[in-house]
């Protein structure tokens, strides 16, 4: 969708505009980011000019002027601080970072761990199974990160690790609710259906599955969460063997057996 509208719009868009993407997602069939496509479509001049601006924020509680935060990335500092100086205001923050692959790479993986949370909750499976998959989720957000070439930290700040908990624990979020109706034994397809708004983490699963096994990685939760939405695999069964996966190092960086 995106690199159709991109296509579309790029007669009417002049070398040097400043491009701010807020979409999230990777591309099923190049698997490309954003930014990739944006360089893509309308060529390397916007490597420069675009800015990526993501965080952990529900649109009706930023439009409320309730207090929030988020960041700018660009590989140009210069056009990052203009997004920022921008958009902030004296209720929304706005932070710059100079690795829009990171925030692109935690705005769209955090949705699929969101799916996973859901179905914890919606299986009645308490906190401490939450607080399990968002850590370990965490965790193979960086390992898939940083191969791509993301900087880690990116991921552990607000478009990693804050829109992560947000999403895997607010009732607005629309990727834990499509894990919850999963948990309740409704299928992707009638999920969809049913669904007024796009829940981003549905098909980042599948592009997500793909990296994986392009590059070679393992990451269970992410893993099984595609499992269940494109291959109806049980939900239960599906977090059992997850439970069930051999035990390895904590740190993502060190000796572990989990990764490739």
């Amino acid at each position: 969708m995106l690199r159709t509208v991109v296509s579309a719009a790029s007669p009417f868009i002049a070398q040097g505009t400043l491009l701010v993407n807020a979409g999230k997602g990777i591309e099923a069939e190049s698997l490309a980011t954003p930014s990739q496509i944006f360089q893509e479509v309308l060529g390397s001049w916007t490597a420069q000019s675009f800015c990526v601006l993501s965080g952990p924020t529900f649109a009706n509680e930023i439009v409320r002027n309730t207090p929030a935060a988020a960041t700018a990335a660009s590989l140009s500092e210069e056009t990052a601080k203009i997004v920022q100086e921008t958009v902030s205001t004296s209720f929304f923050k706005v932070f710059i970072s100079h690795d829009p692959l990171g925030v692109e790479i935690g705005g769209a993986l955090k949705n699929v761990i969101a799916i996973a949370a859901g179905i914890s909750d919606g299986l009645g499976f308490g906190y401490n199974a939450r607080a399990f998959l968002i850590t370990r989720g965490l965790a193979e957000m960086m390992r898939l990160g940083c191969a791509l070439g993301a900087n880690p930290q990116t991921l552990a700040g607000l478009s990693g690790m804050g829109d992560l908990i947000l999403t895997c624990t607010g009732d607005l979020s629309r990727n834990r609710k499509v894990g919850m109706e999963l948990a309740r034994g409704k299928k992707r397809e009638e999920i969809q259906r049913e669904m007024r708004m796009v829940a981003e983490g549905i098909k980042t699963s599948f592009s997500a599955y793909q990296l994986l096994k392009k590059l070679n990685i393992s990451a269970a939760i992410l893993e099984e969460v595609y499992k269940i939405l494109y291959e109806d695999k049980a939900p239960k069964q599906a977090l059992a063997d997850l439970m069930d996966r051999k035990i390895g190092v904590e740190f993502f960086g060190g000796e572990n057996p989990e990764g490739k």
